[in-house]
């Protein structure tokens, strides 16, 4: 037997250096546990409470309460106990039974109902355990129905099963009894294969067994309940030896031979005495095979799976309480509860996250910029999954070089760099929009500035360039004969029309003094208004403003000079 155990242990082995679980350090086990628990992690699809605050309200508010739970919860066992009594239909303590089962099966029919009113149907059919316990509920109804009308011996068989059926929905509403569920789901789906190896091989047996000792004499163990006479019956009796009950009697059994049996030689399918070395070789070989390899096998996978969902904080890298935190934050900001988001939600997703998958923004601004440029990339900015985002928070929340195997570890350094990159290729563009931003602002208001004095400075210019014109009198009668007596004016004194008085005229000075600039504390008083030296200097800087300006002076000086040579002449004349 030791050698046995020891031989079963070298099978185990191999099994786990092939699986490649044998030959991980501790941390990559952890980081293995932890993507066999993420895969399994389901959103709560739990719909939010109804806005108005009205009776939905109330009774949302009752049916999450954990008061009323832990009270669910207590009715399921109670109904459980009532099983510790077989039901029969002629034992008298059978109705009262099925009468307590009744009303406990209303309280149900109840519940769902306030559940129903609280989550609206559709809300109410997105969580699996809903449509389980709708279910069950519905079975309840049904044979509450038949046991009234039939009251037979099946109406009690089928009320213990919707108790049992009943008794599986307390399994969810308790963290332990779910992890233990969990273990044997696992269990069960990745020892798939295997289970289905053990039947192929027990099939094969059966098969072997029916052409071996179809026809043996009964005896001790080999009767016409546990014999190989067909291979359904021969398949019975495998799984009986697969158990341990009494396969060394079963195989003595098949060894019967003369004089305690009748030999035929010739006509062997008529005898029916046994096969000595066969059923040697048979019974141990099958019983090694399968009770001492299979079996173990399944056991280490039950085990790994148990040690996966039963560990204790400090060696899980996620506890069950951040999972459970992320679940209640992701069902915050799905409200379609449909399992996917928008990739603009992430951010507002990350912020609300607290425990070993809470991002400091005012420690880690950086790392919260690749986690969300991480997620924009996962799908060029499409909707993301529960999963999605779970992974990406694990993947953040460990050492890598240390968890990760060496495959996985180099596909994840590279993705990194690659965010890395694209983050800061995004800082640095945004930077430099920023700063154009402001440069353009700046020039902006410079040209507004530069612009706004072009158009004042052009507007004094018009001004100074184009004084008010000055009102030429006509000369009456009595005027121009005035003139004819006078004969020394000059006779082209009314074709005068000077800007400004001369030097000679002094008769004109006083006269149009107050047409000509005066000059006060810098400044020139013109008739169109008051403006500055600087200002009229500035306002003539345009070049053609200058040359008109040029040629009008010329006019007028060459005008000047005329008329000053005129009146000279008439004066030397007069002498």
């Amino acid at each position: 037997m030791i050698g046995l155990t020891l031989f079963v242990g070298v099978v185990i082995a191999n099994f786990n250096e092939n699986k490649g679980t044998a030959l991980l350090t501790v941390d990559q086990r952890r980081w293995e546990d932890l993507k066999s628990r993420l895969k399994i992690a389901q959103p709560l699809h739990l719909p939010p409470r109804p806005e108005n605050g009205g009776f939905r309200a109330k009774m949302y508010d009752i049916t999450q309460h954990p008061f009323f739970k832990r009270g669910i919860a207590v009715l399921v066992l109670a109904q459980s106990v009532l099983l510790s009594v077989k039901w029969d239909e002629v034992d008298p303590v059978t109705f009262p039974l099925a009468t307590m089962s009744v009303v406990f099966t209303f309280i149900f029919v109840l519940e769902v109902t306030m559940k129903l009113i609280a989550m609206s149907p559709a809300g109410y059919w997105q969580s699996r355990r809903n449509r389980y316990d709708l279910l069950v509920t519905s079975l309840g109804v049904i044979w509450i129905i038949l046991h009234f009308a039939l009251l037979n011996a099946y109406t009690y068989m089928m009320g213990t099963c919707v108790i049992v059926f009943r008794f599986f929905t307390i399994c969810g509403k308790h963290v332990t009894l779910k992890m233990l569920l969990l273990t044997v789901v696992v269990s069960m789906y990745k020892s798939f294969f295997i289970i289905v190896g053990m039947f192929l091989l027990l099939l094969c047996y059966a098969f072997a067994g029916v052409v071996l000792f179809g026809t043996v004499k009964y005896g001790e163990n080999i009767n016409r309940h546990a014999n190989f006479s067909t291979a359904g019956k021969a398949i019975t009796v495998l799984f009986r030896i697969v158990t341990g009950e009494d396969w060394n009697k079963i195989m003595h059994d098949c060894m019967v031979q003369p004089p305690f049996c009748t030999p035929d030689k010739h006509r062997y399918w008529e005898t029916d005495c046994g096969n000595y070395a066969g059923a040697l070789i048979y019974f141990c070989s099958f019983y090694v095979i399968i009770a001492y390899i299979m079996l173990n096998l399944l056991v280490a996978i039950i085990v790994e799976n148990f040690s996966l969902f039963y560990s204790t904080e400090e060696d899980q890298l996620l506890s069950y309480n951040d999972l459970r935190h992320f679940q209640i934050i992701w069902n915050m900001v799905d409200d379609k509860r449909e399992g996917v988001i928008p990739t603009s939600r992430v951010k507002f997703l990350l912020r609300l996250l607290r425990g070993r998958l809470e991002v400091d923004l005012d420690k880690d601004k950086l790392l919260f910029k690749h986690m969300c440029y991480e997620m924009e990339r996962l799908h060029n900015g499409g909707d993301v999954t529960f999963h999605d985002v779970l992974s990406m928070l694990s993947y953040r929340s460990v050492d890598i070089r240390k968890s990760l195997q060496l495959e996985e570890l180099l596909a994840r350094e590279q993705l990194e760099y690659t965010i890395e990159e694209e983050v800061a290729k995004q800082t640095i563009r945004m930077w430099l929009k920023k700063c154009l931003k402001r440069i353009r602002a700046k020039q902006q208001q410079s040209c507004s500035i530069i612009l706004s004095l072009r158009e004042s400075q052009q507007q004094d210019l018009r001004r100074l360039l184009n004084p008010p014109s000055i009102e030429t009198t006509v000369p009456s009668e009595d005027t121009n004969a005035h003139n004819q007596d006078n004969p020394t004016q000059p006779e082209n004194s009314g074709l005068q029309t000077l800007l400004s008085p001369t030097l000679s005229d002094r008769s004109g000075y006083r006269q149009d003094s107050a047409d000509r600039p005066q000059r006060k504390l810098g400044q020139w008083r013109l008739p169109a208004g008051r403006t500055s030296v600087k200002s009229m200097v500035c306002k003539m800087n345009p070049v053609s403003d200058e040359a008109s300006s040029g040629s009008e002076v010329k006019k007028w000086w060459t005008r000047q000079l005329t008329v000053e040579s005129d009146e000279s002449g008439d004066d030397l004349i007069d002498i």
